[in-house]
């Protein structure tokens, strides 16, 4: 018997995968919450899985979404990585990553930071600590911007990051499981 998964989810391995494993999940690691965030800025124009299978590219490319060691990254690595088939070679988009990790080094770092910030703390503190489980049964029902990632994006600009608008939190929201949009049928659903 088949399993049955959110609309959106094609019939490609990765993407069954990415839903069944990793969407939608609660994530509180820092790293990969950063990493995660800048991923998903990529994604702005594109369908989510043309991110998703440059995925280990990008972790390459980007000494696996090291917030110090890409904060360092100069006009000469800009123009290698513009090079790199591997990734999406946009100049905004490859700088994004570089602005987003010193905005990073500038408020956060692995645990507390001198400000007293923690990367994860702070993005969790959007939806109060928790995951907001929603109840959907469409695809049409499920909104693409919210107040809390309104204020994400603001917060996030705010302390220089890019590529963070309120419909790119909202996905990031979504995939690091601050936000349960699983479908109401879907057997990844957890009330």
């Amino acid at each position: 018997m088949d399993k049955k998964r959110c609309g959106w989810v094609g019939d490609d391995q990765i993407y069954l995968d990415y839903h069944d494993y990793v969407w939608g999940r609660p994530v509180y690691d820092s790293k990969e919450l950063f990493a995660k965030l800048c991923l998903d800025g990529q994604q702005a124009g594109l369908s989510w899985i043309t991110i998703l299978k440059k995925q280990k590219n990008y972790e390459a490319a980007f000494a696996n979404f090291e917030p110090a060691i890409i904060a360092k990254f100069d006009a000469v690595k800009v123009e290698e990585l513009l090079q790199d088939k591997g990734i999406v070679r946009n100049r905004l988009k490859v700088n994004s990553i570089i602005k987003n990790a010193r905005g990073y080094m500038a408020n956060f770092s692995d645990t507390k930071s001198e400000q007293g910030n923690d990367f994860s703390e702070f993005l969790w503190s959007f939806v109060g600590g928790s995951p907001i489980v929603n109840h959907f049964n469409s695809m049409e029902e499920i909104p693409v911007k919210t107040p809390e990632s309104e204020a994400m994006s603001k917060a996030l600009k705010k302390m220089g990051f890019n590529f963070v608008g309120p419909t790119i939190c909202y996905a990031f929201m979504q995939a690091v499981g601050m936000v349960n949009d699983h479908a109401t049928y879907c057997f990844c659903y957890d009330k």
